[in-house]
């Protein structure tokens, strides 16, 4: 599933090349959930992504309206081309199933939310960039620089019905399941305040850096 321009997510690869951009600032991080939680629960990992997908540092890339239903399982692989202003970054895909906008809430163990667009947390995982080559030797990102980062989610078993879309959400921070991430090549246990800095990331797609995800179609 290749990431398009326009926020476009297709089986077929674009010829035209591009990029996305987003400005990262650690002081304001993308948060794992909606609102203010006093503890972690397991709905989180379903939960509804809609308020990510409206905030200028999340990525969103759609594919059109299904005609049928597809089933994804087994393995699931990240393959982004991606560039940074800075010398760290951290990568989180997240895969989600967009629901119609006449989806209710019953049966789906959400009685009482308004599901109406509900974009619901499929797969999500995150790699830290130093980590992408190695994880025993991490290496800085040259500046601006374009650089593959592939990395595992884990694998599937989900059905996208009829009528959905499906949808992937591409960020650089998931406060607080993940520590935030200074941006800069150095020792995070021992980061200062100031060493957190805004970094510009860029998710390119089309042509020879054509970032996508590796899926296997149940039946085909």
């Amino acid at each position: 599933m290749f990431l398009n321009a326009d926020g476009r997510l297709t089986f077929e690869k674009a010829t035209a090349a591009g990029y996305d951009e987003y400005v990262s600032d650690p002081a304001s991080p993308v948060p794992y959930q909606a609102g203010v939680q006093q503890r972690r629960s397991r709905e989180y990992m379903i939960d509804d992504q809609r308020f990510a997908s409206t905030r200028p540092d999340v990525m969103v890339y759609r594919s059109d309206i299904l005609t049928e239903d597809i089933t994804l399982a087994g393995p699931l692989l990240a393959s982004l081309f991606a560039s940074t202003t800075g010398t760290d970054a951290d990568f989180v895909v997240k895969l989600i199933d967009e629901h119609p906008v006449d989806t209710t809430a019953a049966g789906l163990g959400q009685e009482g939310k308004n599901l109406s667009g509900y974009q619901m947390l499929v797969r999500g995982e995150v790699l830290r960039g130093k980590f992408r080559n190695s994880f025993e030797h991490p290496e800085p990102f040259v500046p601006s620089k374009v650089t593959p980062v592939n990395f595992s989610l884990p694998d599937i078993g989900h059905t996208f019905r009829k009528g959905h879309r499906i949808m992937v959400q591409v960020q650089s921070s998931w406060f607080p399941l993940v520590d935030r991430n200074p941006q800069q090549f150095l020792d995070i246990y021992h980061a200062k305040d100031e060493d957190f800095i805004k970094a510009t990331h860029r998710i390119y797609h089309g042509g020879n850096h054509s970032s996508h995800l590796t899926v296997a179609i149940l039946g085909q």
